[in-house]
Order: structure tokens, then sequence, then C-alpha cells
């Protein structure tokens, strides 16, 4: 390792940001993942410069992506989310996508390729940011919770789908059928995870669960490691193969250990977010090109169009297209904001932006930007909406009461 006080840094700020959050929580509930990405930029090159690059610290932070979107895959659970809801869900994205096609084609004046990266981060959702943050807040369950994992589920497989179709190198005949490969291959997986496994299976994850050998988090670890690498043969982007193995790990462990699964979970995500997500984060936070944002006017004003851009083209179907029982506008305003929170695939399609060379650093650092502030900004007015819509319908609730009462008495 070249910098090894770099990642003794990087895992410093991961400690020290829950403790701010911790600290600022009676004033605000700002999510850790905020503190996490400012810590970096502190540490990082344009403020305090502490923190430098090498390849130990890029693959830790590209297994930290991985399994952010491994563990959103894990969560969810398309039996109860329902068909209807990933209906309305699949529709609301491929309008996002067209207005998002739409939109940067007008802004850049018909540059395609620009187009193609601006307008595809417009459609994406930080599913794997949300989902923690519901589960925070105690609104994972229930029927809205399983309405926002649902809409963000699609809102994340979607533009990992376009990334693999859009910015493969290959010709979009080719990557289809690249893709169709690979779909088939995931779903023979999919089929071998759904069969009851073997007596032997369930007692080797009984014995070890506790133990020093791990098998059920071993085995949960190769699943990852597998479908990574299955999606690199194929040229695909690795997040394909994280998401696809969120979803085989969980169909593995409910069909064969039920009891146990809950534990192995929590293992796994004692690695996720204990470890490999805020590293991440971090990273991001240190590779967050800061200058380039302050540079100049026009990056810092692009801040603002972008932040307004992800709830009109991510959040404005959504709210369309949201399921009938979600009546009230509070509800179909909080499922916006939800699906309109992004930021790890607007870091990935940036990256590749900037990599290829279609779109400049300013742009690049007022996308990022604008989905940190997504982060910070929209999970916090969505729960407002719900418990202000709840005390609304409490009030009406009393009024109509009182007012029974009164007739009663007249």
């Amino acid at each position: 390792m070249d910098n090894p006080g770099t990642l003794i840094l990087i895992m410093a700020m991961a400690v020290l940001a829950p403790l701010l959050a911790a600290s600022v929580s009676r004033l605000l509930s700002v999510p850790v993942v905020i503190f996490e990405i400012l810590l970096g930029i502190v540490v990082g090159p344009d403020v305090l410069g502490l923190a430098h690059h090498d390849q130990v610290i890029d693959a830790l932070s590209d297994l930290g992506l991985s399994m952010l979107i491994f563990l959103a895959g894990y969560e969810i659970r398309f039996g109860e989310v329902g068909v209807p809801v990933l209906r309305r869900a699949g529709g609301a994205w491929l309008i996002s996508l067209a207005l998002g096609l739409g939109i940067s084609l007008a802004l850049n004046g018909g540059d395609l390729s620009r187009s193609l990266v601006i307008g595809t981060a417009l459609t994406s959702t930080a599913l794997g940011a949300v989902l923690p943050i519901l589960r925070d807040s105690g609104r994972l369950g229930g029927r809205f919770g399983t309405v926002v994992t649902g809409f963000c589920a699609v809102g994340e497989f979607g533009p990992i789908i376009a990334m693999a179709l859009l910015f493969s190198g290959r010709s979009p005949g080719a990557s289809s059928a690249v893709l169709a490969v690979f779909a088939l291959l995931t779903a023979g997986a999919v089929w071998w995870a759904s069969r009851p496994r073997q007596p032997w299976f369930a007692r080797m994850v009984a014995t070890t669960l506790h133990g020093s050998a791990q098998f059920a988090v071993r085995f949960v670890m190769l699943l990852l490691a597998a479908m990574l690498g299955l999606a690199e043969l194929f040229g695909l982007d690795t997040l394909l193969g994280a998401f696809a193995a969120g979803l085989l790990t969980r169909l593995v462990l409910t069909g064969s250990v039920p009891k146990n699964s809950e534990v192995i979970l929590s293992k796994v995500e004692a690695i996720g977010f204990g470890f490999l997500v805020p590293f991440f984060y971090v990273v991001t936070g240190i590779d967050f090109d800061l200058k380039a944002l302050l540079d100049g006017g026009r990056p810092l004003a692009l801040l603002p169009v972008f932040l307004v851009l992800f709830v009109l083209v991510r959040g404005g179907p959504v709210w369309l297209l949201a399921p009938r029982d979600l009546s009230t506008r509070a509800e179909r305003g909080a499922l916006a904001l939800y699906a309109a929170t992004c930021l790890p695939l607007v870091v990935a399609i940036t990256t590749i932006g900037l990599d290829e060379k279609v779109i400049g650093s300013g742009e690049g650092a007022a996308l990022v930007g604008a989905s940190m502030v997504s982060v910070l900004v929209f999970p916090l007015v969505a729960p407002w909406l719900l418990a202000r819509s709840k005390g609304l319908e409490a009030a009406a609730g009393a009024g109509g009461a009182r007012a029974d009462r009164g007739g009663e008495a007249w």
C-alpha cells in the first residue's frame, strides 16, 4: 500500500461521521452519508490535501459501491411489492428516461454523448441510501414503504441497465445481445437459488453461525464475487452483477435457512455499512472536484438546476404514476422525493462521462454536488410531508368528533 495514512484517515472519518450525525440529531436529522462525504471533501486535495489515492484505496471504494448496490438488491421483496406497483414504477422510469434525454439534448445543443450521460444520471434513485433512512425511521414496513421500495428499486435497476446498453462501447445490438445472455445466466442462477438446499447446507450454516468458520457469510461473499466476475466477463458494469447477487442471496437464505437469514444479513451489513460503504462515500468526497464547482459561475449555477431537474425528471413521473391508494398529495410528494434522491449511480455515471471526456469537470462536480444535496434535503422533506399530512388528518378527525358531539348535544 502506497498510502497507509490515507487508509487510517478514511476510517477515522468513517468513525467521526456517525458521531457528528448524532450530535446534530436533536436539531436536524442528517443522514450519516452526508457527513462521510463532507469529511472526505475536507481531507481531500481541494481543502486539507491529506488523503491520496492508490490502487488499494480505489479497490476498496469500488467494493464499497458494489456492496451498497448488493444490499439494495437484497432488500427488494418483489413478491410483496407486486406486479401492479412494478408496472407503474417501470412506466415512471421510462418516462423519466425520455424526459431526461429530451431535456439534456435541448440544453446541450443536440450533443448526444453528453446528453446520454446527463440524461441517464437524472433518472437514477439511491435505493441503497433511501432504504437505511426508511428503516431507521420505521417507515420501511407497511404499504408506503413497500411502494417506495418498488419505485426506488426500478430507479436503481433502470439506470444500471441503461449503463450496460449505452456506455459499454458496443453497438446497441451487440450490447442488447450480451445483456440478454447475462440475463439468461442470471435467470438460471435464480432457478438454482430457488431450489431447496440439501440438509447439510442448513446444518453447516447453523453450526458455524457464531464460530470462526462463518460459512454463511463466506457463501454470500462468494455469490457476490461470482456475479461481479460474471458481469466483468461480459463487459458489463459490475453494479449489475452486484444487484443480481443481492436478489440471489435473498432467495438462497430465505429459502434454505429462513430462521437464520436475518442474523446472516446483519453480519453482511456489518461488513458493508461498517466498513466498505462508508469507505466509498468518504472516497467520493475525496474525489469531489470542489475547485471545479467553485471556479467560475457556471458549474455552481448548474447545481440548483440539476437539483430541480432531479425532482422534475425523476420525481414528476413518479408523482403521476403513484398507486391510487396513495391518495393524499403528501404521500405522493414523499414518494416522489424519495425516488428523486440519488447519489451512487450519479457518481458512477459521472465518472464514466469524465473518463470518456464527454462532460467537463465543472458539469461533473455540479451533478455530483446536486445529488449530494438531494440526499441531504429530500429525505428530510419527505417525512415532514408525511407527518404534516397525519397531523392534518388527526386535526380533521378531532374536529369531526367535536362536531358530532355538538350535534348530539343539540
